[in-house]
This record gives C-alpha cells, sequence and structure tokens, in this order.
C-alpha cells in the first residue's frame, strides 16, 4: 500500500494498494482534512483528522509501505500570508507522516507531471488521465474540484 499525498487544503490523500505488479487499485481517496482557523479567515490543514485518517491504515487496517508526497514550495506572486499558511499545512503533514515512521518519499510537481506526459498541460488533464486509467472508479473524479484527488493518485503511483 502507498499513500499519495497532494499537499495543501484543496488536496488530497490516495490509499493504493500496488501489490499486484500489473494491476494497481485505488482502495480509498479523500480530501484533505480541513478546520476553520482560530484567528483569520480561511481554513487550514485539520492535523487531528489527517493523523487519525493514517492511523486508521497503519495501526491495523492495512500496512503502508510507503508514502509520496509531492515537494512544493513557494509560487511567484504568493502573498506572505498564503506562503505562511501553505508551509504551515505541508509542516502538519510532513510532522504526522514522520510520527508514524513510514518511509517518506518526495516527488516535485516536474518529476510526477513529466511521468505521466502532463508537463505544460492544463490543470485538468491529471483528472482526465485518471479517469482513463481508473474508469470504475469514476465517481471519485467527476467534478472539476477533484483534480487534487487526481493529483495524489499520480503522485502516488509516481513511485510505483
Amino acid at each position: 500500500m502507498i499513500l499519495g499525498i497532494d499537499p495543501g487544503q484543496t488536496g488530497a490523500i490516495a490509499f493504493i494498494d500496488s501489490a499486484v505488479k500489473d494491476k494497481v487499485e485505488i482502495l480509498q481517496i479523500v480530501d484533505m482534512p480541513t478546520t476553520s482557523r482560530l484567528s483569520g479567515k480561511g481554513k487550514e490543514v485539520n492535523a487531528y483528522l489527517l493523523a487519525e485518517m493514517i492511523q486508521d491504515y497503519t495501526r491495523g487496517m492495512t500496512a503502508v509501505d510507503g508514502i509520496v508526497i509531492e515537494r512544493v514550495h513557494a509560487m511567484p506572486g504568493q502573498g506572505t500570508t498564503s506562503m505562511f499558511n501553505f508551509g504551515r499545512s505541508l509542516g502538519v503533514i510532513e510532522g504526522i507522516v514522520a510520527a508514524e515512521g513510514i518511509p517518506t518519499t518526495w516527488v516535485t510537481p516536474q518529476n510526477w507531471k513529466k511521468k505521466f506526459g502532463l508537463l505544460k498541460k492544463d490543470k485538468d488533464a491529471a483528472r482526465s488521465l485518471v479517469i482513463n486509467m481508473f474508469p470504475k472508479q469514476l465517481d471519485l473524479f467527476k467534478r472539476k474540484k477533484d483534480g487534487g484527488r487526481a493529483d495524489a493518485v499520480l503522485i502516488g503511483l509516481s513511485q510505483v
């Protein structure tokens, strides 16, 4: 089992079974759990719910062999508050994963997108690709806003 994580408030976690060489199955996919900020506007990653989700898989349900997280960084044009909040979310994810002691791989957006032929494609290309790869699970990716879910799947699969 591999977890693919697209960090951030609109990201997702994909629980992927890659035990059979030529068969990959999405066991579950969940949007990044968020909660309202204690101060200020917007939302932030809910550390408690994220830890609980990962622990459900790592402590009983299924053994997790590895976690693949997108290695992201600040983007030009982002405000300092946005960058700080995104960095905080990434730190929460990294801390929870480290506490579980699961081997973690970091992959840049350029690397996983290159592997799947998505460089210089529009944001929805990943979602279209995942729908083609897993047509029986179309319901998981049918909304335009499910791009984070598709990214999480491809981030996880980039290391399979």
